[in-house]
């Protein structure tokens, strides 16, 4: 088994939130996590390839659809699949997602643009991120390796990489490109119809290759989005805890396509003119039953704690 080499945090206070950007991210308010530790990257292609191949899983995307959780989807849709972004021609309503977005059938981890599409685990992408991975694929992944996917808040500290980070706008500071340099792979170009490129990668590139944040933590923000085990609200609610759910220990879960967790840290999709929530205080829903071109994950291990007697 290789995991991804875990990266110890101290815990501690700071200042989640924000109220410049978009509304669900407010209000500010002040949190406290516990000492965690959290995997340096995402989990790639190679690593999520072990554990299919050890545990003989299969992935949301790959599993029949129970029309009984659509109804009224055309039946022509109730196929395994999943979702794929498709550049545009040309410049479009950005008020509609579906102009760029197209359900593929046998799209999944391993093909994720299609059963034709090159396979992710060839020696050109087995360092990228695994995408088109639902919440509960992600969920088993973590539980099979002995982890647990982090609570919205754990994973806002990682991303804000220490004390000096609890009111910068992004992980590196309040510039989006300090001294003209890219820090993140997010959309260079006119989305959703010319992508440049970041560094000259389209789409996903290998982890790592943008710098690290404060706390040494690799492609916290774009790339891909990552799941928390936090379901979404609306706005942060202060008056009770966030729901949080599935620890390693716990039974293999069924998607829910009613219930969305909380996805963060933005992907090579976000552009400041459609999306721009590549920040540690942006947060997006998504259902857990989807699987998409830009969404992954990494994993976090709790702190132990004191010792009893």
């Amino acid at each position: 088994m290789v995991l991804t080499e875990l990266v110890d945090l101290p815990g501690g206070s700071f200042r989640m939130g924000s109220t410049s950007f978009y509304p669900e991210e407010a209000p500010i308010h002040t949190v406290t996590v516990g000492s965690f530790a959290v995997e340096r990257h995402p989990v790639t292609n190679a690593q999520f390839a072990e554990f299919v191949e050890t545990t003989g899983y299969v992935t949301v995307a790959e599993q029949p659809i129970d029309p009984a959780l659509y109804p009224g989807a055309d039946p022509d849709d109730l196929c395994p699949g999943a979702m794929v972004f498709r550049p545009t021609a040309g410049p479009v309503d950005l008020r509609d997602w579906r102009q760029w977005w197209d359900w593929a059938p046998g799209a999944n981890w391993r093909h994720p643009f299609g059963p034709d599409s090159p396979d992710s685990t060839g020696a050109d992408r087995a360092d990228h991120p695994v995408a088109q991975v639902a919440y509960p694929d992600a969920s088993a992944y973590a539980r099979w390796a002995g982890r647990r996917l982090p609570t919205e808040a754990e994973w806002e500290y990682a991303a804000r990489g220490g004390s000096a980070g609890d009111s910068w706008t992004y992980s590196w500071g309040d510039e989006e490109k300090p001294g003209g340099e890219l820090m993140a792979n997010t959309w260079q170009g006119r989305f959703p119809y010319r992508n440049d490129g970041a560094l000259g990668w389209v789409g996903t590139s290998p982890v790592g290759t943008f710098p690290p944040n404060g706390f040494g933590l690799v492609d916290m923000i774009g790339n891909v989005w990552e799941w928390t085990a936090t379901e979404f609200s609306a706005h942060h609610r202060l008056d009770q805890p966030p729901k949080a759910c599935c620890a390693p220990s716990g039974p293999p879960m069924a998607p829910d396509p009613s219930v969305s967790q909380t996805l963060k840290g933005g992907s090579h999709l976000c552009a400041p003119e459609y999306c721009h929530r590549y920040r540690p205080a942006a947060r997006s829903p998504q259902s857990q039953d989807t699987a998409t071109t830009h969404i992954g994950f990494r994993c976090v291990v709790s702190a132990p704690g004191p010792p009893q007697g």
